[in-house]
């Protein structure tokens, strides 16, 4: 840009020049008729002017990208998140208006974020605290059987550390670092715990959830991580299946599955190949929970999918681990 600048003056400062000794040529010429001193005066003062407005003109060709921009600062200081999105041909200029641009990328993509992880702690939380509730309503209704009391207390207190291991997670997501690292676990007893937890809610409902499948799977997973998918995908099996729920187990040569399936209507034509996709529900939901499973499996080095819509059939595939990897396939189901 300030090469630009003196290459203006320059010009401008050459255009002078040129008029003024324009001005002293005719002034003082071989002409038949000599110009008095007034219209030379009258020359020199023209020139000059010629000058000052050709001087003006570059000045504010050059000022208006400049105020472009000090519109544009001001503006994103309250809060206003849209782009520069113009160019001028100065290269200067432009290299402050692509930081500005990116600036504003960057914060706009900061607030979603901000934005997602608010709404995916609140559903990652109303999970556990559900099942808290159900446990707690539980020992009310039992208040004169001490058995079940103490029964449910103890559902009550794994459901609480449960709701730790939760907020540890989101601490953890909110710090950037793995609260939950994966260790070799036992699915069969997060799907147990699981069904401790989940178990009431169905029998309130006059439904049955029964679990099915070989046991002793393992796989390198993190276990609050493993249930929070398990638990999103009974609470969607309650809320909008129908009929018996069924988790089954099972593994290939290099995968074990934990599919859950009911008998209801199964999930609509329109809604098969956007199912994960955020703030998608068929039913009032909140679209968040199905998605917020995906992601937690992947996390894992997992798969959350739809195995089939009618009815309705989600299987979460983990990699088995290496050392327990079978030679021919015990059954058949997804890889």
């Amino acid at each position: 840009m300030r090469r630009r600048l003196l290459t203006s003056t320059f010009g401008v400062t050459l255009a002078a020049v040129l008029a003024f000794a324009a001005g002293v040529a005719i002034a003082v010429g071989s002409q038949p008729v000599r110009l008095s001193a007034v219209r030379f005066a009258l020359l020199g003062l023209g020139a000059l002017a010629i000058a000052a407005g050709l001087a003006f003109a570059q000045a504010r060709r050059l000022a208006r990208p400049v105020q472009d921009l000090a519109k544009a600062a001001d503006r994103i200081g309250t809060g206003d998140a849209r782009p520069v999105g113009r160019r001028y041909g100065i290269a200067e200029l432009d290299r402050i208006a692509e930081g500005m641009d990116n600036a504003v990328q960057r914060v706009a993509d900061f607030i979603s974020a901000e934005q997602d992880f608010a709404v995916d702690a609140s559903h990652q939380l109303r999970t556990p605290l559900t099942a808290l509730s159900m446990r707690l309503e539980e020992m009310v209704s039992a208040a004169d059987d001490p058995a079940i009391v103490r029964e449910e207390g103890a559902a009550a207190l794994a459901q609480t550390d449960r709701l730790a291991q939760v907020v540890g997670q989101l601490l953890g997501r909110a710090r950037r670092s793995s609260s939950g690292a994966p260790a070799l676990s036992c699915l069969n007893d997060i799907i147990a715990q699981q069904v401790t937890e989940w178990e009431p809610a169905f029998r309130n409902a006059g439904r049955k959830l029964e679990v099915l499948g070989d046991a002793g799977l393992r796989a390198y997973v993190s276990v609050g991580g493993v249930s929070q998918v398990v638990a999103t995908l009974l609470d969607n099996a309650l809320v909008h299946g129908g009929g018996t729920v069924s988790i089954r187990t099972s593994q290939t040569p290099r995968s074990v599955v934990i599919e859950v399936k009911d008998e209801g209507r199964g999930v609509p034509p329109d809604l098969v190949h956007r199912i994960f996709e955020r703030s998608v529900s068929g039913a009032g939901g909140t679209g968040l929970g199905l998605a917020l499973a995906k992601s937690i499996a992947a996390s894992d080095g997992g798969q959350l999918v739809l195995v089939k819509p009618r009815p309705a059939t989600f299987a979460v595939i983990f990699p088995q681990p290496a050392g327990e990897r079978m030679d021919e396939p015990a059954v058949a189901g997804p890889a």
